[in-house]
């Protein structure tokens, strides 16, 4: 599922905004620079916008972005949908008492922590992040959701990588993205 499919006439403005970084963050990579887009308020707004209108009254009750740029575009939609906003961050960022999962990404591996407590087990959560490439860290993120209980309802990224198949390692959750890059 895509705005870019249903040529929603506001997808050109985001996609012309985001710019490509080549060999970043090592040679081979094309990096997708969402901070571009930020700079657009038009297309920011736009993006915020697309999201919000897509999960607006689907019973949404928490948006968990993921570190960092899950950071950027979560928050806005949790408070335009009425939903708690959730960190899914980096190692030893939060304090208190967290749960963690690792995973394998296009060059490299990591792990996401989240709060104990942060999440009731009868939450429908929206994943928000900048990209999914082979899906590793919105896998991690449904993974973490998942074992305290929450039904992850979608994941939703503003632009996908469809050549490294990351939708196809989705647990076979829905995935919405504004914009496809090749």
């Amino acid at each position: 599922m895509s705005a870019w499919k249903d040529k929603d006439p506001r997808i050109n403005g985001i996609a012309s905004s985001i710019r490509v970084v080549p060999d970043f963050p090592k040679p081979g990579i094309m990096f997708q620079d969402i901070t571009t887009l930020l700079l657009e308020p038009k297309a920011f707004k736009n993006t915020i916008d697309l999201f919000v209108e897509r999960y607006k009254g689907k019973n949404i009750s928490v948006v968990a972005g993921i570190e960092a740029r899950g950071f950027i575009f979560g928050p806005p939609i949790a408070l335009a949908i009425g939903a708690k906003f959730v960190p899914l961050r980096k190692p030893r960022k939060l304090p208190g008492e967290v749960i963690s999962e690792q995973y394998v990404l296009e060059y490299g591996s990591d792990c996401l922590e989240m709060h104990v407590g942060a999440i009731d087990p009868d939450d429908r959560a929206l994943v928000v992040d900048d990209l999914v490439a082979t899906g590793g860290t919105l896998c991690a993120a449904i993974n973490l959701l998942e074992r305290v209980g929450a039904e992850v309802v979608e994941c939703a990224c503003v632009i996908e990588l469809p050549e490294l198949k990351g939708r196809q390692r989705l647990k076979g959750k829905p995935l919405y993205i504004l914009v496809e890059s090749h």
